[in-house]
């Protein structure tokens, strides 16, 4: 197993080029890279399982019997296929972890007795091509040629080969001539065609065929930057902007906010519109997709690693705890010696918090794919605040994850526990995720100084106590009403699945925030009941005042009016007053001019009696009763038999010729 780990890569490259017929050394290199530098993974990477090497090729019981019938030992030595000695230390070494195959399955490097490789068995690849609203399912082998395709599809569309333009291929566009298996193609491919100087068909309705329909369905080819990957996905018109970058999100696990596009219209400057109001291309558009760039790195990202094999010099104990995460020993050496690190996971005295989180979580991105948990960025007090101090419905529990690259599990805890599905949707949905680099005394002395200013010199206390070989660690944090309390340390050699020991702090947090919810309710119903019984009271209060001023207004009118009445009553009696003294004299009995006795019967009932001479004006009798406050603007003088009105007459008139001489009884009545 160590002499597997140590396999020289040249010995690697020369084994995978002779196997699998690949010429080119860089392209060998990067396939070899993404499996990690598994030779047999490599290879049915490359060459699907049933074409690829078998497990068990070299078996005792292959030893035994020839294609021809049983043989002597020296004749399976002579006929024995020629195995590359890496090829064949990978396949005994991968044996024991698959189940071997039928030892009458071809091998993939067969050797005639000479020793010399014949040629490998051709490949059936399945292409799915998208068409409009149609779609072709098209297998042939890879010794194919790509015209061999369009003229399939010739055939099943109706529509020539001179007008189809094949797109989808990885490499770009490539001529009808090239040969399928020159691509390096996997099993399983999606393509599809356009057809510029075609219309659409005319049996399609009028509204479907016009781009921007609202039935219409557009192409989107997505190019994944990082993970250099191509999506062909086909979306409705009325989809927006918004819901196709969720939808990548969900793909890429990247997430809205960061993402960055290349390939929009100027005018889609809102993620609210339709694709049919964006503007793009109909009916295929080519967009592209990158996680938005980190903050400058510390060190140079080219710089190559100067030995590829080193290993950590770490004692064997370190491993121990290996098989908990389903890996062996060789795994975790692999993981540890292949990692390139061509810069840290945290610059070193960064001033601002969320600026180091995004270059953390780029680094890790970098490192484990795209595939990755969802980290805070932010500062550990926003993300407690996030986490803790929200409505009680709408708490969770704060992860942290602390990051050591010297330790000799980081890579296997990353990528086998933290990139898991069911952990990375685990984490998503119940927690706040927020991470930090202790790899640097600095960054740790950091940490420390920020976990003891938040929950206590006891917690900071606890990250000391643990040795670098038992990071990474992830720290389960609840809140309480008085302080925060770390539930659980899940450390890198721990022998319990971490899925328990999520599952448990959940547990215990949903029963502490049930609590919380209770207590919240009951408060906000109190809340409310004061706030109505406050409504109440103060439209109590508005009443009363409304009622006061009211009453006050009332009691003005009541004094102004009596006011009034008062100047009114002062102005009467100043005019009686003035009356009174421009009356004549009243006449003597005996004074030899006429005289007339006037005899006056008030409303009250009392009796006016004044002697007037029989020249006397009319205007002189209104004067008098006006004096004793009957003026003749509000009372009428009337006769009584015959009924006359006195004051409807000329005031000019002497009361001998209003017939009022020599005595004459009359009554006041009020005007209506």
């Amino acid at each position: 197993m160590a002499s597997d780990s140590n396999m020289d890569r040249e010995m690697i490259l020369a084994d995978f080029q002779a196997c699998t017929g690949i010429d080119n050394i860089a392209e060998a290199i990067t396939l070899l890279e993404l499996n990690n530098w598994d030779l047999v993974a490599a290879i049915n990477g490359v060459i699907p399982q049933e074409n690829g090497i078998l497990q068990s090729n070299f078996s005792s019981e292959a030893s035994q019997t020839g294609p021809y019938g049983p043989h002597s030992q020296s004749e399976t030595t002579a006929h024995t296929p020629s195995v590359p000695p890496s090829l064949a230390s990978a396949s005994a070494s991968s044996s024991s972890s698959s189940p071997s195959p039928s030892s009458s399955s071809p091998a993939f490097c067969p050797v005639q007795p000479s020793g010399h490789i014949i040629e490998r068995q051709s490949r059936m690849l399945s292409f799915r091509v998208e068409y409009r609203q149609r779609s072709i399912e098209v297998v042939l082998e890879d010794a194919s040629t790509v015209g061999d395709i369009k003229t399939i599809l010739e055939t099943e569309l109706q529509v020539p080969v001179s007008k189809m333009q094949l797109k989808g291929w990885k490499s770009g566009d490539v001529p009808d001539s090239t040969v399928l298996q020159s691509l390096h193609l996997p099993k399983n491919n999606s393509l599809y065609v356009l057809t510029p100087d075609i219309a659409p068909l005319a049996s399609t309705s009028q509204s479907s065929a016009q781009p921007g329909s609202s039935e219409q369905n557009y192409l989107l080819v997505i190019s994944h930057h990082e993970a250099q990957r191509d999506y062909s996905l086909n979306f409705p018109a009325s989809k927006t902007i918004q819901e196709v970058k969720r939808n990548i999100s969900d793909l890429t696990n990247i997430p809205v906010r960061h993402q960055q596009w290349d390939g929009w219209p100027a005018t889609a400057t809102d993620d609210s519109i339709t694709l049919a109001a964006s503007g793009i291309s109909y009916p295929c558009h080519h967009l592209t997709v990158c996680r938005r760039s980190s903050p400058a790195l510390t060190v140079d990202q080219t710089d190559e690693c100067t030995d590829v094999h080193m290993v950590s010099d770490s004692d064997g104990d370190d491993f121990e705890d290996a098989p908990e995460f389903g890996v062996d020993e060789s795994e975790i050496l692999a993981m540890g010696s292949s990692s390139c690190r061509k810069s840290p996971m945290m610059p070193e005295n960064s001033e601002n918090e969320g600026d180091a989180l995004l270059h953390f979580t780029a680094e890790f991105s970098r490192r484990y794919g795209d595939f990755d948990p969802v980290f805070y960025i932010g500062s550990l007090e926003a993300a407690c605040q996030e986490a803790f101090y929200g409505k009680a419905r709408d708490r969770k529990l704060l992860a942290i994850y602390l990051h050591n690259d010297d330790s000799i599990l980081s890579n296997l805890f990353c990528s086998k526990m933290m990139c898991a599905g069911s952990m990375m949707s685990y984490l998503s949905q119940n927690f706040i995720t927020w991470a930090w680099d202790v790899t640097k005394e600095a960054n740790k002395a950091r940490l420390l100084t920020m976990c003891t200013r938040h929950f206590g010199s006891v917690v900071a206390q606890t990250i000391r106590t643990y040795k670098t070989d038992q990071f990474p660690l992830l720290l389960i944090v609840m809140g309480k009403r008085t302080s925060n309390e770390v539930l659980n340390v899940i450390s890198a050699n721990t022998t319990v699945d971490p899925m328990v020991t999520l599952t448990g702090a959940m547990e215990i947090f949903s029963a502490q925030q049930q609590e919380d919810i209770k207590d919240e309710d009951e408060r906000e119903a109190r809340e409310m009941v004061k706030r109505e019984q406050d409504e109440a009271y103060r439209l109590s209060l508005e009443a009363d005042r409304k009622k006061r001023e009211a009453q006050e207004r009332e009691e003005a009118e009541q004094v102004r009016q009596e006011r009034i009445r008062k100047e009114q009553e002062e102005e009467r009696e100043a005019i009686r007053l003035s009356l009174e003294q421009t009356l004549p004299p009243e006449p003597e009995e005996e004074g030899g001019e006429p005289i007339s006795k006037l005899r006056i019967r008030t409303p009250s009932g009392e009796f006016l009696e004044r002697r007037f001479l029989g020249s006397c004006k009319l205007q002189v009798l209104f004067d008098f009763v006006a004096s004793k406050g009957y003026p003749s603007d509000e009372f009428k003088l009337l006769t009584t038999f015959p009924r006359r009105n006195i004051t409807q007459l000329d005031p000019a008139w002497s009361l001998v010729e209003a017939k009022l001489f020599p005595q004459e009884t009359l009554f006041l009545e009020a005007k209506e």
